[in-house]
């Protein structure tokens, strides 16, 4: 059984990492709020961006108009996966390399892995070819930074070096809740038959150059959109492991402090009757 004075040091240790779990969780709060609002903003943008690439491709044949949306026989694939460069998280990370794990799993395509968070990254980079790794990202996002590399994703995707391209990453629900998605960004998938609009439009030059402006930045933003989801889900998972940790740790210590004062009052019995024994044996004698 251990003495009272390692139990005294087990509650102040564990009464240390309530005051740093509590800490964290309340950053992650205070990021939270930040990371939910660039997201939500985004997505109606996102969302409407694929609506017109839907209506204007209904009016035109788009055989040949864009490379973005080719599809060719598979033989090699790229995966943009999006964890985080720390843990803590609960199984925010985990989930992510677990889907990616599962999708090559059985496949017998050649996989490149273009890295978003250094979980991922030191995951796979023993085991996969790292296509890129961009763990760096998060210092200073911003649309431009991801446009970057998407742009050279979209350049050997024209050029055949990827036949298709997916993203994983964790779509924020909300502070309690993730869902691991997959979708594929290249090509472009299209609805095979799509609702011509009942407006009709005037398209300036034209609806095949339109295209070919509003693909480009629809696969950019694509890719923004779930590094953002990806950003308010890590604070969101964060927050709720380190109230659920918090919680734990305290449960823990109120324990510990039954089972000392347990301890402390039968330490103190046998003392009083090592007195009591010893006053009678003087008595005695």
């Amino acid at each position: 059984m251990a003495n009272l004075k390692e139990i005294r040091g087990r509650i102040t240790s564990i009464s240390s990492t309530m005051q740093i779990t509590s800490a964290m969780k309340m950053v992650s709060a205070a990021k939270l709020k930040k990371a939910t609002d660039a997201i939500v903003m985004l997505r109606p943008y996102s969302e409407k961006l694929q609506e017109i690439i839907e209506n204007v491709s209904s009016t035109v044949d788009l055989e040949g108009v864009s490379s973005y949306t080719e599809e060719r026989e598979v033989k090699k694939e790229l995966y943009i996966v999006v964890t985080s460069n720390k843990g803590l998280a609960g199984a925010f990370n985990s989930s992510v390399i677990k889907e990616l794990n599962h999708s090559i799993a059985d496949t017998n395509y050649e996989i490149e892995i273009l890295t978003v968070g250094k979980k991922v990254y030191d995951s796979v980079r023993r085991s996969r070819k790292v296509y890129d790794n961009q763990s760096a990202i998060f210092d200073g996002m911003s649309f431009e930074v991801v446009s970057n590399f998407v742009e050279n994703v979209m350049r050997d995707f024209r050029e055949g070096s990827f036949d298709k391209v997916y993203v994983i990453y964790n779509k924020f629900i909300n502070a309690a809740t993730q869902e691991v998605k997959k979708e594929q960004i290249l090509p472009i998938a299209l609805p095979e038959q799509a609702e011509v609009p009942n407006t009709d439009y005037l398209f300036e030059p034209n609806a095949k150059d339109i295209l070919e402006v509003l693909m480009p930045k629809s696969i950019k933003t694509q890719v923004y959109k779930a590094i953002l989801d990806s950003v308010a889900s890590e604070h969101g998972a964060r927050m709720t492991a380190m109230h659920k940790a918090t919680d734990n740790a305290e449960a823990l210590r109120n324990d510990l402090k039954i089972f000392y004062n347990k301890a402390r009052q039968a330490a103190i019995t046998n003392e009083i009757l090592e007195i009591v024994g010893g006053a009678e044996a003087l008595k005695n004698s």
